[in-house]
């Protein structure tokens, strides 16, 4: 681990895809939602890591606290599959599970489209809409279990509620224990 990652290090996504966007209209708007997303981010580390709702794959709804067994770390991954630096990452994920999994749960929630075809779009990026209801969300979550996370995969809610309280967008990693934030 340790390594350097991200969309600029990814082989499968050349700089052709992703320059020609800037100063787009599509680009503002995004750049605008995750700054102010930012700004409201209210988690610290030590403090209480909030419980949202979120749904399953199977369409039941639960809250993130399910996941936490005992004092064992847990491990939340937000992300998409629109979003080129979640995927390029996520075999380190999935390392880290294999890794850690005797001691830590791990938990993927899958967040709004970071580069929905309707949006902020790239070139060579996964062809995948804003997700107008909780069905093209889960739809879209099923799309990611063909990278076998190793991991339970929910989804969040249309009222996108834990990644604004988490200020997830476009991607985060947390570590939470006992409900509390030990990493973000």
């Amino acid at each position: 681990m340790g390594e350097k990652t991200g969309m600029t290090r990814n082989p499968h996504f050349s700089h052709d895809n992703w320059i020609p966007t800037f100063f787009s209209t599509q680009y503002f708007w995004f750049v605008l939602k995750v700054r102010w997303q930012r700004l409201e981010d209210t988690t610290e580390l030590g403090g209480l890591a909030p419980n949202c709702p979120v749904v399953r794959l199977s369409g039941q709804r639960c809250n993130i606290w399910e996941f936490m067994q005992g004092n064992r770390p847990l491990v939340l991954n937000f992300g998409s599959c629109t979003c080129p630096s979640f995927m390029f990452k996520f075999d380190q994920f999935k390392r880290l599970i294999e890794d850690f999994s005797s001691i830590a749960d791990f938990l993927v929630i899958y967040i709004e489209e970071a580069h929905a075809s309707d949006g902020w779009a790239f070139k060579n990026n996964m062809d995948i809409r804003n997700h107008q209801n909780l069905q093209d969300r889960l739809q879209a979550a099923h799309l990611l279990l063909a990278r076998s996370p190793q991991c339970p995969v929910v989804v969040d809610t249309m009222q996108n509620q834990s990644s604004q309280l988490y200020a997830a967008l476009p991607e985060r990693l947390y570590i939470i224990q006992e409900g509390r934030i030990l990493y973000k």
